[in-house]
């Protein structure tokens, strides 16, 4: 297992564990990041990724990237 932020681009992942306090773990999982699920980065910009979760394009910041585990 590895947080998100070391995923290369391109690679498909599949979400192991979501971390973080409850109302992280909430907005993660509203957002589509939930354990079983697949993810995939596209790009990294100065620490931030977009990556694609559940057909939809998502930005989310180094911090909560670091949550997610793949």
């Amino acid at each position: 297992m590895m947080p998100l932020i070391l995923a290369a681009i391109g690679e498909t992942n599949m979400i192991r564990k979501v971390g973080g306090n409850p109302e992280v773990k909430k907005h993660l999982e509203d957002l589509g990041f939930v354990a079983g699920g697949n993810v995939t980065v596209i790009s990294a910009i100065g620490g931030n990724l977009i990556v694609n979760v559940k057909d939809s394009r998502v930005a989310i910041s180094r911090e909560m990237a670091g949550k997610i585990m793949v």
